[in-house]
């Protein structure tokens, strides 16, 4: 099994290498404008689907209503811009941080329920603040939307997609690495155990709903910034977009088509759906057939790989290294020590 996981380890670290050095020279590789705003779309939902993944990995909570912890962090962002007069990017933490305080309240009321019930009030999140945003229109514009001030206002287009591709790619990087650290803590083993068994795990004196909030609070703040940082690049806010339950469901997608397990699955499954779902929009415009194909993928995952497509191609490729052994009485005592010695 060591040997296992070092070919896993000295095989995946050139594929890590690879991508970071992919998406680093993807804007020079771009060769026009809209190419590269398309990666600023797949980042930003790699963000997201990593911000869900804090939630829905670690404790196995199936939420649909982060889509509106996105257009909290984006409303809250164009607000404090418009309305106070706050610099874009102090507006951006400031929303974040209210977001984050906003979680608190609503974790209390939302994690006292599990598996189908945690569902339907995620939902109930989604549409309640659907319709307060688009009637309050004397201060969200309502269906006229909301127009956010340009940060980098000098900036012709490309150059304002390059800085916002690495920004988020940045925010991306941050999440990761806040992801893998809870992965291998005692806080990030207590979360498991909640996943796995939450009765249990409180029976051995996991303290588990303190544990679900505080991961709910990080997971909203990380949802949040992508959410912002989203407003100031695209600078035009809907609230039936940024409300809307299939921006939760597209989450939930690519962090279960990749993995939720692992660290770079939502990363893969927002490759996949985001860049698929811009050629739908390309070449079929505003028809259903992107939700169509969506829900053909998320059926094919859920049948033929529940647990991603990274934990499925690690299975295959585990089967070529583990040896094979067709009893315990072939392997000798002193075999089984040199192996555990390696």
């Amino acid at each position: 099994m060591r040997s296992v996981s070092k070919a896993r380890v000295w095989l995946g670290l050139p594929v890590l290498l690879a991508g970071v050095g992919l998406v680093l020279s993807f804007p020079s590789l771009a060769p026009n404008p809209y190419l590269l705003s398309v990666g600023i779309v797949v980042l930003n939902y790699a963000v997201l689907s990593t911000a869900w993944n804090f939630m829905g990995g670690f404790t196995g909570y199936i939420s649909l209503g982060h889509g509106a912890l996105a257009g909290l962090g984006a409303y809250g962002t164009a607000l404090l811009i418009t309305k106070a007069g706050m610099p874009s990017f102090a507006a951006l933490f400031a929303a974040t941080a209210i977001v984050a305080l906003l979680a608190i309240p609503l974790g209390f009321a939302a994690l006292r329920v599990r598996g189908a019930s945690f569902v339907i009030v995620s939902i109930a999140l989604v549409l309640i603040l659907l319709l307060v945003f688009q009637s309050w229109a004397s201060l969200t514009g309502g269906s006229s939307g909301l127009v956010v001030p340009r940060p980098f206002p000098q900036l012709l287009r490309p150059e304002h997609h390059r800085v916002f591709y690495y920004l988020f790619a940045g925010l991306l990087a941050l999440a990761l690495l806040c992801w893998w650290l809870i992965d291998r803590s005692r806080f990030g083993l207590g979360l498991k155990a909640v996943r796995e068994d939450e009765d249990k795990a409180e029976s051995l004196g996991t303290p588990t709903f303190a544990y679900k909030l505080v991961i709910f609070t990080v997971s909203a703040a990380f949802t949040a910034l992508g959410g912002g940082l989203y407003a100031l690049w695209f600078g035009d806010l809907d609230p039936v977009f940024q409300f809307s339950i299939l921006s939760g469901a597209y989450m939930v997608l690519m962090a279960l088509l990749g993995g939720v397990r692992n660290l770079f699955g939502p990363v893969l499954g927002a490759l996949i759906v985001g860049i698929g779902l811009e050629y739908f929009k390309v070449e079929y415009g505003n028809t259903p057939l992107h939700l169509v194909a969506s829900g053909l993928l998320l059926a094919v995952v859920v049948m033929f790989m529940p647990d991603g497509v990274i934990p499925s191609v690690s299975n295959v490729f585990g089967r070529f290294f583990q040896p094979t052994r067709a009893s315990i009485r072939e392997v000798s005592a002193e075999q089984l020590r040199e192996e555990a010695r390696r």
